[in-house]
């Protein structure tokens, strides 16, 4: 995790200098030490807002449940498609002479699937 911080911190100090010298002295292990002297290095940290802005909170576990809860749904749709259209065979296969009834039904259930 530590080498894909330092290859960020590596880009960001490309793109914008300015931010990557406000980050770099962001850790308190890095900020330079107080003198009593009273001469105090202040930095203005200014960070690119609209689309360039750098995440403060990352979400991406919300997006795999997201994507998770919508295969469970398509799972459902083909196991009920499924189950139609082999309760269609064994019906055929049973009686042959019902064969448009029971194809009717089928595409009743299809609708209900939908």
């Amino acid at each position: 995790m530590a080498l894909l911080q330092a290859v960020r911190s590596a880009r960001l100090a490309q793109l914008y200098p300015q931010v990557a010298a406000c980050r770099l002295f962001a850790s308190p292990a890095l900020q330079p030490c107080s003198s009593n002297s009273g001469a105090k290095v202040h930095m203005v940290q200014t960070l690119p807002s609209g689309l360039g802005a750098p995440l403060t909170k990352r979400n991406a576990g919300v997006s795999v449940l997201g994507c998770a809860i919508a295969m469970v749904a398509v799972g459902g749709c083909a196991q009920g498609i499924g189950q139609l259209f082999a309760a269609l065979v064994v019906g055929m296969a049973r009686n042959p002479s019902m064969k448009e009834d029971l194809f009717t039904y089928t595409l009743i259930g299809m609708g209900f699937l939908e």
